[in-house]
C-alpha cells in the first residue's frame, strides 16, 4: 500500500480530460461491433433506401426484431453513425416513434463499396483481427507468432473490402505513374507477379487497365488464391492473370515487374522476399512496394492522425504475422521508410526511393 507521502498530486481537470477519452474509446469499441452486425445485416443499406424510418418501420423492411433494432439505431445515433431524424409522442412512447436516416455522408462511408471512403471493410478487418486477443496475450509472454492463415476468415475478406476502394483510385492513376518508365512497360505487355496477392484485386486492376501484359499473383493462404481465382473470371481477365499458391520463394520464373502490395512488412523473412524479388527480374525490371504509411521516429508517429489505428493494427496482426516464422524480422507496420529502404539495398538494389505517398500508404520504387 502507497504512503500517503508516495501518492503523486493530481490535476484533476487532467484526469477528468483523460478518463473521458478512455471512456469514448470504450464506447467506440463496442460501436465496431455494433457497425460490424448492421453491416452483415445490411441495415446502413436498408436505412439508406427508406430514407427517415422508426425502428418498427426499418423491422417491416428487413424482417429483424424491431426491440433490436431500437437499440442499435439510438446506439449507431449515439456515436454519429445514424442521424436522428424526428421524434414524436411523449413518454414511454417517445423511443419507439424515433426517427432516424443516414446523411449523404454516412450513406458514403457505410453503403458505398467503390468509395475510398468506405468504412465497413475496414471495420469488419479490425473486429477480425481483436479475435485473437487470447493467442496474442500468450505471444506477449513467449515471444511467438501467430500464422496469417490462423485469423478468422472476416480478416481476409474485410482487408479486400477495405483496401480495393483506394487500391482502385490510387494505383493505376498515381503509384504506377511515379515509378521510373514502369507504365510505359505494362502497356507494350509486361510480365508482372504480385507478391502476397490475397484475394487479388491489385492484379485484377493491373490486368483490366494494361491488357497487353500478363499477370502472376501468389500467396500462401489457399483459401485467399481461391477467392482470387473466383474474382478474376468474373472481371473477365482470367485468359491474362493466374492465382497459384505460393509464398515469396517461388516466383516462378522472371517478370518486368515485381509488386508487393501491402504484404511486404507481415512476412517473417522480408529480407529474403526481397533478395528474391531483386532475382527474379529480367533486364530493365523493377520491384514497387506499396506499404502503409510510418514515421521513422517515434516523434513523428505520435503527430500523426492516423497513427493510433496504425500502431493498433501493427500489433494486433501484421508484428504476430511477422515473428510467426524464421527469422521472425517482425516488422510490423510501423517500421518507417528508412528500414525498408535499408532492407531493399540490403537486398541488392542500388535504386531505392519513396515515390509518393498519401495518407495511407507509402510507395517504393527498387530496381537493381
Amino acid at each position: 500500500m502507497r504512503t500517503a507521502a508516495a501518492i503523486p498530486q493530481l490535476d484533476m481537470d487532467k484526469l477528468n480530460a483523460f478518463m473521458g477519452r478512455a471512456v469514448g474509446d470504450m464506447g467506440a469499441a463496442m460501436h465496431a461491433v455494433l457497425v460490424l452486425i448492421g453491416d452483415r445485416l445490411g441495415l446502413f443499406t436498408a436505412l439508406a433506401a427508406a430514407g427517415p424510418a422508426t425502428a418498427g418501420q426499418l423491422a417491416e423492411r428487413t424482417g429483424l426484431a424491431e426491440r433490436y433494432l431500437r437499440e442499435w439505431l439510438l446506439a449507431m445515433a449515439a456515436a454519429g453513425y445514424v442521424t436522428y431524424a424526428a421524434g414524436g409522442g411523449s413518454g414511454p412512447e417517445a423511443k419507439r416513434a424515433a426517427r432516424y436516416r443516414l446523411s449523404p455522408e454516412q450513406a458514403e462511408a457505410f453503403t458505398n463499396p467503390d468509395s475510398p471512403a468506405y468504412i465497413a471493410g475496414l471495420v469488419q478487418s479490425v473486429t477480425a483481427a481483436t479475435r485473437i486477443v487470447d493467442r496474442l496475450t500468450d505471444a506477449f509472454r513467449t515471444g511467438e507468432g501467430i500464422p496469417w492463415h490462423e485469423y478468422h476468415d472476416d480478416k481476409f475478406e474485410g482487408m479486400e473490402r477495405n483496401f480495393l476502394p483506394h487500391y482502385t483510385a490510387s494505383l493505376t492513376s498515381e503509384w504506377i505513374p511515379s515509378l521510373a518508365g514502369v507504365e510505359e512497360r505494362l502497356v507494350r505487355g509486361a510480365r508482372v507477379a504480385d507478391v502476397g496477392t490475397g484475394f487479388g484485386a491489385p492484379t485484377i486492376i493491373m490486368a483490366r487497365a494494361y491488357p497487353n501484359s500478363t499477370f502472376t499473383g501468389i500467396d500462401s493462404h489457399g483459401p485467399s488464391i481461391e477467392k482470387a481465382r473466383e474474382r478474376a473470371a468474373a472481371a473477365g481477365v482470367a485468359d491474362r492473370v493466374t492465382f497459384r499458391v505460393a509464398d515469396s520463394s517461388d516466383l516462378g520464373g522472371t517478370y518486368d515487374f515485381i509488386a508487393f502490395f501491402d504484404s511486404l512488412h507481415d512476412m517473417a523473412d522480408p529480407a529474403t522476399a526481397l533478395r528474391n524479388a531483386h532475382a527474379a527480374l529480367a533486364p530493365g525490371g523493377s520491384v514497387m512496394l506499396v506499404e502503409p504509411v510510418s514515421w521513422d521516429t517515434v516523434e513523428e508517429t505520435l503527430s500523426a492522425p492516423q497513427a493510433r489505428l496504425a500502431a493498433g493494427s501493427s500489433l494486433l496482426v501484421c508484428l504476430p504475422s511477422g515473428l510467426s516464422g524464421e527469422p521472425a524480422y517482425g516488422l510490423g507496420n510501423q517500421s518507417g521508410p528508412a528500414r525498408i529502404l535499408q532492407l531493399a539495398k540490403e537486398a541488392g538494389f542500388g535504386h531505392a526511393r519513396v515515390t509518393t505517398s498519401d495518407r495511407r500508404n507509402q510507395v517504393f520504387d527498387l530496381a537493381p
